[in-house]
């Protein structure tokens, strides 16, 4: 059997290496147009800003380590120009043409460099491949640029902001969105704002680059922004002009269309990676989700399917992902609140200010945690901003909503515990605990930051409230409570906070169950406030 992929990336390789493990037999080429395969891509800003030093580790697999361990023929500079699907072959730039008896396209994404008026007045970039990142590194050597600018507030967008600051430059980012990071809430992520512009970052957002003059950026309103270098990280289109012209079918963004195998309308071409629709795991609509995770697990799957190995389908992707941004990490997965809107869906929401391990052990860092759940309970996606802790219970969120779980489940979920690592009820317990609270009429939570014809009643102690409090609240720490009920109207929506939102809660219960009936638990407490109004 002879068997071409078309693109070495993170779901060629996958597929080939995984091919090889079931068919010894095969005849496995892959043909790569760069000259470059198989390499960290995920680790190109940190490469650039030298805290990956050694660029070999950069290269997870040579073509030489693919012949030796797995005998697989990588040809790089072997640009694809022509795919026959009735004939069953491929044929490159140069003529050369591979016959095949199946065929992997797994091309993935090309970055997208907007037209703008100046452009070739200024150094610019664009972090795709390893070649970009050398470009880049051998500019900042030789010029030593003292100002940066970045376009694009995505993953990479952000990673190079922090890395070019890390490298001693003054640097700006400038993004069309009101946010970076739109996989985040704006609740989420005005966090990563303040992290930005608190380690000198410049944040230029509702704003786009208009024209490009000598050392000098000017946007569209019309602010001028000195510049050295410029890196356009403004997103990525699926690399499918290729697939089309072949005759497989595209989504109408150009995507290309698989069944749960990753077969497209030709049964012998299969495809992978960031240049396919993938069914959104939770609302199920064909969308562009590019992460490599996912990338590396529908190559996995396609050999399965080729060898007859046990074949399963692909059950969609989440768009589980990480990002740090200086002393914050900030990670995610499912949908968020702007992409259930947009499908129509109802949910509702937790938020609580936790601790990544036991407070009173040396080094608990604080973790916003946030889910967007249904009236029955399933998980529909969440969100975690802090320092330490993050990662992990995004995982569990993940693997949780995986398996169909629900807001009960992170209740019940049963997980490591000792000092340094957690407390006994984990953030995942405890938003799943609020949540449940909610669910069974116990509370009602308030997300907002306007405080219209509410009265807000502040539970913390005197002199921490003498220090900063919301305008207009009332003082009354959470201990004179019960002593203290004649003080509160009846009448009004009061609303309650804490620092965190567990006392609020304590707070509330006491008032529902003494006849106040329009009562409130802000939910994030007041630290979650402050981010909000920074």
């Amino acid at each position: 059997m002879k068997i071409v992929v078309v693109g070495g990336g993170a779901g060629g390789s996958s597929f080939a290496a995984r091919m090889r493990r079931l068919n010894e037999k095969a005849e496995i080429t892959i043909l790569e147009k760069t000259k470059e395969t198989s390499i960290a891509s995920c680790g190109l800003p940190y490469f650039i800003g030298d805290i990956i030093e050694d660029r070999s580790d950069m290269q997870v697999a040579s073509p030489a380590f693919f012949k030796q361990l797995f005998n697989i023929e990588v040809q790089l500079n072997a640009e694809v120009v022509l795919i026959n699907p009735q004939e069953k072959f491929v044929q490159t730039a140069d003529g050369r043409k591979f016959i095949f008896d199946k065929l992997v396209i797994a091309t993935g994404t090309t970055p997208f460099i907007p037209q703008i008026d100046g452009l070739e007045n200024m150094p610019h970039f664009i972090v795709k491949t390893l070649a970009d990142a050398d470009k880049i590194k051998t500019f900042i050597e030789q010029k030593k640029p003292e100002k940066a600018t970045v376009i694009g507030g995505g993953f990479i967008g952000v990673e190079v902001t922090e890395n070019l600051s890390h490298l001693g430059m003054k640097t700006t980012l400038v993004e069309m969105a009101d946010q970076v990071l739109l996989p985040l809430d704006m609740d989420m992520v005005s966090q990563v704002h303040t992290e930005m512009r608190k380690n000198g970052v410049e944040l230029y957002l509702k704003d786009g680059l208009k024209k490009i003059g000598p050392k000098k950026l000017l946007l569209n309103s019309g602010k001028e922004i000195p510049s050295d270098i410029l890196i356009l990280a403004v997103g990525m289109r699926p690399e499918t002009k290729l697939a089309e012209a072949s005759g497989i079918k595209l989504t109408e963004k150009g995507l290309i269309i698989t069944n749960a195998y990753m077969q497209t309308n030709f049964a012998d071409i299969y495809a992978c990676g960031d240049n396919v629709a993938v069914k959104d795991f939770v609302t199920g609509n064909l969308t562009m989700i590019a992460l490599a995770g996912p990338a590396n697990r529908q190559g996995r799957l396609i050999a399965d399917h080729i060898a007859g190995h046990y074949p399963y389908s692909y059950t969609g992707t989440q768009g589980t992902g990480i990002v740090k941004i200086f002393d914050k990490t900030v990670a995610f997965t499912g949908n968020n609140e702007r992409q259930l809107q947009q499908s129509g869906i109802d949910y509702e929401k937790m938020i609580i200010l936790a601790n990544s391990h036991a407070s009173y052990y040396p080094g608990a860092e604080s973790i916003t945690l946030k889910v967007l759940y249904s009236s029955d309970g399933q998980i529909l996606g969440a969100q975690a901003v802090g320092k330490e802790g993050v990662d992990k219970r995004i995982d569990i969120i993940a693997t949780i909503m995986r398996l169909k779980g629900t807001t009960a489940d992170l209740r019940d979920a049963e997980l490591c515990y000792a000092p340094p690592y957690s407390g006994a009820k984990d953030p995942i317990n405890l938003i799943g605990m609020a949540i449940e609270n909610v669910r069974q009429g116990l509370v009602k939570p308030y997300f907002g930051i306007d405080f219209n014809d509410m009265f807000v009643l502040d539970v913390r102690p005197p002199q921490i409230y003498a220090q900063e409090h919301i305008d207009g609240a009332v003082n009354i720490p959470a201990g004179q409570i019960r002593s203290r009920l004649a003080e509160l109207p009846k009448d009004k929506t009061i609303m309650v906070h804490c620092f965190k939102g567990y006392t609020s809660y304590v707070v509330a219960r006491i008032l529902m169950q003494n006849g106040f009936s329009h009562v409130l638990s802000y939910a994030g407490g007041w630290n979650f406030y402050k981010s909000l109004k920074e």
